[in-house]
C-alpha cells in the first residue's frame, strides 16, 4: 500500500469515529424538534449516558448492557424535562439549558470514582480477518455502534415519511391544536419523542466512554451536543442531510487532529481546536439569515401546549 492510502484509511476510520455521536444526538433530536419540542438538554443527556455506560460497563463488565443503561439513564433525564415542560409547561429553551447544567454536574459526581479508570474498546463485531485487514477494516473496523447509527438513519427517515405514526408526530409539530381537534394524543406523542431523543443522547454519550476514548473523564463530551443541535438546524429536519452534517463536521474535527499530529505550525493549535465550534456558529448565522418564510422548522417548535387555552 501507497503511503497516501495508509494515510488515507486512518482518516477516514476518524471522521467516521467523530460524526458517530453527533449523528445519533442529533437524530434523536430531530424527533424530538418535528413533534414541536425545542430540547436544549442535549449536552447533559449525553454526559448522562456517558458516565452511566461507563459505570455499568465497568461492574458488569458487559458493554451491552451499559449501552442499554446509558440508554435509560438519558431517557429518564429526558423524562423530567418533559414533564416539567409538557405537564408543567414550563419555559422549554430556560428548562432545556438547566437539564445541560444539571448533567454535567451529576455526571462528574457519578464518575469521580471512575476517573482514570479504562474499560475494553467496544470494537468491531465482524472477525479479526476483516476488522484488522490493511484495507478491509475502512468497511468492517468499526464499533457495532456506527453501523447502527446509519441503520437509525433510514428507519427514522422511513419512520417521518411514510408511517401513520410520523405522519401524527409531524402534524403534532406543525400544528398542536388542529391535531388535538381531530383526536390525537399531542402530550403523549410528544412525550414519546422526548424519549426516543433522550434515549440517542444516551447512546451517542456512551460512544464517548466505551468506543472514542475509552474511559472517563468529567466534561467527556467537550460540547459535542451543541455541535448535534445545530446540526439539526443546518440539515432542515432531514434525516438524509443529517448523515451529511454529520460527517462533513467530523472531517472538520479529524482536520483539526490530523493537523496537531502532522506538526503544522502555521495555525495556532487553539484555533484549530475551536473550527468545529466556529463552524457551528458559521452555520447557525447562514441559517439565521434566511428570509422568514423560508425556515423547515416545524411551526409548533419551541411553543407550550395548553388545550384548555
Amino acid at each position: 500500500m501507497t503511503v497516501e492510502g495508509s494515510l488515507v484509511i486512518p482518516i477516514i476510520m476518524t471522521v467516521v469515529g467523530a460524526a458517530t455521536p453527533i449523528l445519533l444526538a442529533a437524530l434523536g433530536e430531530l424527533v424530538v424538534e418535528k413533534s414541536g419540542v425545542l430540547n436544549l438538554g442535549v449536552e447533559g443527556m449525553m454526559l448522562i449516558g456517558a458516565v452511566t455506560g461507563f459505570a455499568v460497563t465497568t461492574v458488569t463488565g458487559q458493554p451491552v448492557i451499559g449501552i442499554l443503561s446509558a440508554m435509560l439513564a438519558a431517557a429518564g433525564s429526558a423524562f423530567i424535562f418533559g414533564f416539567l415542560t409538557l405537564t408543567l409547561t414550563a419555559n422549554q429553551v430556560a428548562t432545556g439549558l438547566a437539564l445541560t447544567i444539571f448533567g454535567i454536574g451529576l455526571s462528574a459526581l457519578a464518575g469521580e470514582g471512575y476517573v482514570g479508570r479504562t474499560v475494553d474498546v467496544f470494537g468491531s463485531a465482524f472477525p479479526e480477518s476483516l476488522a484488522g485487514h490493511p484495507v478491509l477494516r475502512v468497511i468492517f473496523g468499526y464499533s457495532p455502534l456506527v453501523y447502527v447509527s446509519l441503520i437509525l438513519v433510514v428507519a427514522v427517515s422511513w419512520f417521518l415519511r411514510r408511517t401513520r405514526a410520523g405522519l401524527i408526530l409531524r402534524a403534532v409539530g406543525e400544528s398542536d391544536i388542529s391535531a388535538h381537534s381531530i383526536g390525537y394524543p399531542v402530550i403523549a406523542v410528544r412525550y414519546m419523542a422526548v424519549l426516543f431523543g433522550g434515549a440517542m443522547a444516551g447512546l451517542a454519550g456512551c460512544f464517548y466512554s466505551l468506543v472514542l476514548t475509552p474511559m472517563w473523564a468529567e466534561q467527556l463530551t467537550a460540547g459535542r451536543g451543541w455541535i448535534a443541535l445545530a446540526l439539526v438546524v443546518f440539515a432542515s429536519w432531514r434525516p438524509a442531510r443529517l448523515l451529511l452534517g454529520a460527517y462533513l463536521f467530523g472531517a472538520v474535527m479529524t482536520l483539526e487532529l490530523h493537523a496537531k499530529a502532522a506538526g503544522f505550525s502555521l495555525v495556532a493549535p487553539e484555533f484549530l481546536a475551536a473550527m468545529p465550534y466556529l463552524a457551528t456558529i458559521a452555520v447557525l448565522a447562514i441559517i439565521s439569515a434566511r428570509k422568514a418564510g423560508s425556515s423547515a422548522a416545524p411551526a409548533c417548535l419551541g411553543k407550550p401546549f395548553k388545550p384548555g387555552a
